[in-house]
C-alpha cells in the first residue's frame, strides 16, 4: 500500500494504456477499478454536466483525505466515458462516466465522500455514484484530435483496421477526455478512442 509521501499516477505507471497513437493500434487494459455514475440524453446536457461535478468532487475529497490521513495518495486522472446505443452523431444515448482511482479506494472511503459533499450542499448526482472495477483487455485505441461531432472520421480507420485484423468489437465504447473543451477551441481537442476486440 503506498505510503503519504507516495502518489499513483496512471499515466506513469501504465504508460501503454494511455497510448495516443495517431494511427489504430492493439494495447492490452489491465482491469482498473473507477468511480462510476450512469446516465443517458445528449452529452454534455444538465444531467452529464452534473455528474461529472460529482465524479471529480468525489476523487477529490478521497485523495485529500487518505492524503492527509497518511493512507495513500493518487493523481485525479482525466474524466473518461463508456457509452452504449450509441452511433456517432446521435444526440442522445446512455453513458458510464469514469474517473480512475486506485485498488486502495474503498466503498468507505466513498461513503465518507459523499456524506462530506452533501454536508457541503454538493447533493445534486453524488447518491449515484459507485465504484467498479472494469476489464477491458485487449483493444483497439487512437487519438482523435478535433471536435466531438467529427469523431466518426477516426471511427471508419478504426473499424478499417479490425477489419485488416479480422477481429470484431465487444464491450463499450470507451473514451478518454484528454483535453478540457471549456479551454481547448473544439478544433485541437484530444480524445483518446478505445473499444475490446476479439
Amino acid at each position: 500500500m503506498p505510503t503519504a509521501i507516495e502518489k499513483v499516477d496512471f499515466y506513469k505507471t501504465h504508460k501503454s494504456e494511455y497510448a495516443t497513437p495517431k494511427q489504430p493500434v492493439l494495447i492490452q487494459v489491465g482491469p482498473a477499478k473507477y468511480l462510476a455514475i450512469e446516465g443517458k440524453g445528449e452529452p454534455g446536457n444538465e444531467q452529464f454536466q452534473a455528474q461529472i461535478g460529482a465524479l471529480f468532487g468525489a476523487a477529490y475529497t478521497i485523495k485529500m483525505t487518505r492524503k492527509f490521513a497518511g493512507k495513500g495518495d493518487f493523481k485525479v486522472c482525466a474524466l473518461e466515458g463508456q457509452f452504449w446505443d450509441f452511433e456517432c452523431g446521435k444526440r442522445t444515448m446512455e453513458w458510464k462516466l469514469l474517473i480512475r482511482v486506485p485498488g486502495f479506494v474503498t466503498a468507505r472511503d466513498l461513503k465518507a465522500a459523499i456524506a462530506a459533499l452533501k454536508k457541503k450542499g454538493k447533493d445534486a448526482e453524488v447518491d449515484n455514484l459507485r465504484l467498479e472495477t472494469i476489464k477491458e483487455g485487449k483493444c483497439v485505441q487512437v487519438l482523435h484530435v478535433g471536435p466531438y461531432d467529427k469523431e466518426y472520421e477516426t471511427f471508419a480507420r478504426m473499424d478499417a483496421f479490425i477489419k485488416e485484423k479480422g477481429l470484431a468489437y465487444r464491450g463499450l465504447h470507451h473514451e478518454l477526455y484528454l483535453s478540457d473543451p471549456r479551454r481547448v477551441p473544439p478544433e485541437r481537442l484530444r480524445t483518446i478512442l478505445r473499444h475490446p476486440v476479439e
